[in-house]
């Protein structure tokens, strides 16, 4: 089953389940699954809705990846109606000299590599998204030490947003995303990283090397003990 196309037409005739039936369960318009199993690929949004209504994997679905059945039980409220419940997807935690080791559009990690992973419904997410655990003080007040944060390399920053680096030493920082509005010498975009921190100073890709590793998509605040 190399499409999605195949996949979904596969997982509905499993559950019994016509077009105009899985389009009431899913909330996703007949039409939008008929466009799919005919090969026209939408939202992921709409991808998502679907391999829950299934009760498959949304990333086995949307990309082929990992086995098809849901990592998480579903159950129903007392509407009848799905609860989408925390944990789909499986985030690897890396280090920051691991992070910084990555290359263009490659997994910066090997299946089974990370000792530790985050739990998230964010399930619209590439297969290289990857987390972090906060360090230092420069992004204070917001981000705290021990914060972790799920980061996404195949999201295009926009101004302010969040953003993990490399910082030309192969190690990667976190800091917000503001571009300049214009190119250095080889055509790359020049940009800022702004720490939150003002004892900290700002650092400017047209000075020193930087490379936007990823986008950040979720933050976890943890309670100190």
């Amino acid at each position: 089953m190399k499409t999605l196309a195949t996949r979904l037409a596969w997982a509905r005739e499993q559950k019994n389940l016509s077009q105009a039936e899985l389009a009431k369960k899913s909330g996703v318009s007949q039409s939008t699954i008929g466009n799919l199993e005919a090969g026209i690929r939408l939202t992921a949004r709409s991808i998502t809705a679907i391999a829950t209504a299934l009760g498959v994997n949304p990333v086995w679905l949307a990309e082929g990846k990992g086995i098809a059945e849901a990592a998480d039980t579903q159950t129903l409220d007392s509407k009848g109606q799905l609860i989408i419940s925390m944990g789909v997807r499986r985030i690897p935690l890396i280090s920051y000299v691991q992070a910084g080791g990555m290359a263009e559009i490659v997994d910066p990690y090997q299946i089974g590599d990370a000792s530790e992973y985050l739990q998230t419904d964010l399930i619209d997410l590439s297969a290289n998204a990857f987390a972090l655990e906060i360090r230092g003080e420069s992004m204070l007040p917001d981000f705290k030490e021990g914060d972790r944060i799920i980061v996404d390399p195949l999201i295009e920053p926009m101004p302010g947003d969040f953003v993990v680096a490399k910082n030309g030493h192969e190690e990667a920082t976190f800091k917000k995303f503001r571009p300049r509005g214009k190119y250095d010498e080889n055509g790359n975009p020049v940009f800022d990283l702004l720490p939150l921190n003002p004892d900290y100073p700002p650092m400017h890709s047209d000075i020193v090397p930087l490379k936007i590793i990823g986008t950040m998509v979720e933050h976890r605040r943890y309670r100190k003990k």
